[in-house]
């Protein structure tokens, strides 16, 4: 029997229970669009994350204490922020930072739980974080404890509405401070309102906002911006090195991290990978249900058209040729079911990104993963049902009633 009217055989069987077939590519078309969905959502998710660190600011370098081990938290100081800034090479930048929560008045409002944070005054540069409005505070005016203060977009807005702050007074906790600048509107970067914070002096912020039983100068992070990526390598080897010496700790068990924004944006994606797979998960128990789906249907089929198949089989067909009719059957209703799911689930993940609040990308590689898939699916859940049809007897195949 020739390929062709193998083909044809297997189309009829198909039309002639249209309905049927359609439903039976439902379970199919389901896990193929979940697949495409899923693994948009979840690129979407990790697209976003990278983006809004490496927003942070290009080629940084984070130091920070190590959390968790007592008296470490205090052992990253401003003399060591100092340090780098003096002997690191290769870095365009050096910024410390400490935060505390103050409440903040001028104009006519009063704001509460503030974050107000203390840094020095290459902070902007290093962050890549303008000024919307006026200056930011030089380093001579930071070791000078000036009371300035820049705040962020939001705090500007929610102080003194349209009216500039620029040259205002407002107090943070009972200190006055003179408004210098306003930070552009940045939003939530991270999880965090960077239009929600006050700039400050550090040296201002050790003075007025930190116990005095603390007699260290801590900082919570130091910042450094590397001139390329290239220099990531050499600021952070310089870092370390300086940091292990300054603190007099074991080169293998810091009392500091460093980090790049390629390292957070790696935890990140950890984190991310977990959700990734419970959604293949999902999407692969669709593909399961859609395949059994198949099974079913070719089995009833065979029952249904046993008279067909001995016909056939008097009329010269051979049972690899009815095992090929049954099997391109299955295929090609997966193959269909893959086809409508792959355009749903490229459509679903637009409309999901373009109405939903979370971001979506679709990855080239899931649609003939998808597919492939799909045909796979075909191939195992319709081979059982078409070498049944082939191993029937004709002779018993006519009789059947």
């Amino acid at each position: 029997m020739k390929l062709a009217e193998t083909f044809s055989a297997a189309w009829e069987g198909l039309a002639l229970n249209k309905v049927r077939s359609l439903l039976t590519t439902l379970g199919v078309i389901i896990g193929v669009a979940s697949v495409i969905m899923m693994l948009a959502v979840s690129a979407g998710a990790e697209a976003a994350i990278a983006e809004q660190i490496n927003a942070l600011g290009a080629n940084l370098i984070i130091v920070s204490p190590v959390r968790g081990v007592p008296g470490a938290s205090q052992t990253l100081l401003y003399d060591d922020a100092l340090a780098i800034m003096e002997t690191v090479r290769n870095a365009d930048g050096v910024a410390a930072e400490f935060q505390s929560v103050q409440d903040i008045s001028g104009g006519t409002a009063r704001l509460e739980g503030i974050t107000v944070l203390g840094v020095t005054a290459d902070f902007p540069s290093v962050r890549d974080y303008g000024l919307g409005d006026g200056r930011f505070f030089s380093a001579e005016e930071n070791e000078r404890k000036l009371k300035l203060v820049v705040l962020g977009h939001g705090i500007a807005r929610d102080l003194f509405g349209d009216e500039s702050p620029v040259g205002q007074t407002v107090t943070i906790g009972s200190t006055k401070m003179q408004v210098l600048g306003v930070m552009e509107e940045k939003g939530m970067v991270a999880d965090v309102d960077y239009d929600g914070r006050a700039y400050i002096p550090i040296t201002v912020m050790h003075q007025k906002f930190i116990p005095s039983r603390m007699a260290v100068d801590r900082v919570r992070t130091v910042y450094i911006k590397a001139e390329s990526q290239e220099a990531m390598e050499s600021v952070i080897n310089q870092v370390t090195a300086l940091l292990v010496e300054r603190h007099g700790v074991d080169a293998s068990q810091p009392d500091f991290t460093v980090q790049t924004q390629q390292d957070i944006i790696s935890t990140q994606q950890a984190t991310t990978e977990a959700f990734r797979n419970l959604l293949g998960w999902v999407a692969g128990v669709s593909l399961l249900v859609g395949g059994i789906g198949i099974m079913n249907i070719m089995l009833v089929s065979v029952t249904e058209r046993t008279r067909e198949i001995g016909l056939r089989q008097a009329l010269g067909a051979r049972p690899r040729d009815v095992l090929l009719q049954f099997l391109i059957e299955a295929v090609t209703l997966s193959l269909v079911g893959g086809l409508v799911g792959v355009l749903l689930g490229i459509g679903g993940a637009e409309l999901f990104g373009r109405l939903g609040t979370m971001r979506t990308e679709i990855v080239p590689a899931s649609v003939p993963l998808a597919f492939g898939a799909a045909a796979a699916v075909g191939i195992f859940f319709g081979y059982y049902p078409a070498t049944k049809a082939a191993q029937l007897d004709p002779i018993a195949a006519l009789r059947h009633e």
